[in-house]
């Protein structure tokens, strides 16, 4: 690999296009890349899956009706048409048309008044639910820049991918364990874990030279990319089934998966 492909590569274009950050000049450079790279074209597919793993486990529901609330808050209020017409009635006793003119000035800003409450209302309405897009979209930023970090992780050329699958006794278990020694990074994403009775539950632990070591409880139920503790020179990861909230020590006896790391 020439040192152009690699200062591209280490230069995060990638991850930033596949999130929809970059200039138009940084896509058409990185478009180029791909084209005329092998090299670039296999680690555009590899951040291509990890990116998919990383928001298969992030996903989060946007909020129900808000955009739709704001915006028939705002379109289902005509503007009201003031009509301005009157017919003036010729009346002979002075002090009977003063009398009709405040009764119909008193009517009028009773009425002004209620419709400038009803708006104010509605658009006090307005803001709050403004207020509460804008914090569900500094949110999602977070969200982002959480998914962007896990991807660089990832995608880290140190990050070790182990494929964690079950013994006779749970078959359809699986899990993934992504190990970092040079950052001292540990993540597991958990895909299926057969279902067990309710005073029971997995514990993954890491195996060392003279002890096991607990890295948490994995539930199904909790199914996203998540950090587990990293534990230094470890032999192996296994699984074992538990009692319920965990054990102290490791019931090697029932251990269900296992997978070697040296």
């Amino acid at each position: 690999m020439n040192d152009k492909i690699t200062t591209f590569l280490n230069s995060g274009l990638l991850e930033k296009y596949l999130l929809g950050e970059t200039t138009s000049s940084e896509t058409e450079m990185v478009e180029s890349y791909v084209s005329k790279y092998p090299e670039v074209q296999n680690a555009y597919n590899t951040l291509q899956f990890n990116l998919e793993v990383v928001a298969k486990h992030n996903a989060v529901e946007a909020p129900e009706n808000i955009l739709n609330n704001i915006l028939d808050e705002l379109d289902d209020k005509p503007v009201v048409n003031l009509n301005t017409s009157y017919k003036y009635k010729k009346w002979y006793k002075f002090s009977v048309a003063a009398s009709v003119a405040a009764l119909i000035f008193a009517g009028t800003a009773y009425l002004f008044y209620n419709q400038n409450q009803q708006l104010s209302n509605e658009n006090q309405i307005v803001v709050d639910e403004l207020f509460d897009l804008r914090g569900d979209i500094e949110q999602n930023n977070k969200m982002l820049d959480k998914v962007m970090r896990q991807l660089l992780k990832l995608n880290n050329p140190e990050t070790e991918k182990y494929i964690i699958t079950g013994n006779d006794r749970a078959k359809d278990l699986k899990t993934v364990a992504y190990i970092n020694p040079k950052e001292k990074t540990s993540m597991i994403d958990v895909v299926s874990l057969p279902e067990l009775p309710e005073e029971q539950c997995y514990q993954i632990w890491a195996e060392l030279q003279d002890k096991m070591v607990n890295l948490g409880i994995l539930n199904e139920a909790d199914r996203k990319l998540m950090s587990m503790p990293y534990a230094e020179n470890a032999l192996a990861l296994k699984i074992t089934i538990e009692p319920k909230g965990g054990n102290t020590i490791a019931s090697v006896e029932n251990s269900v998966a296992q997978i070697n790391l040296q």
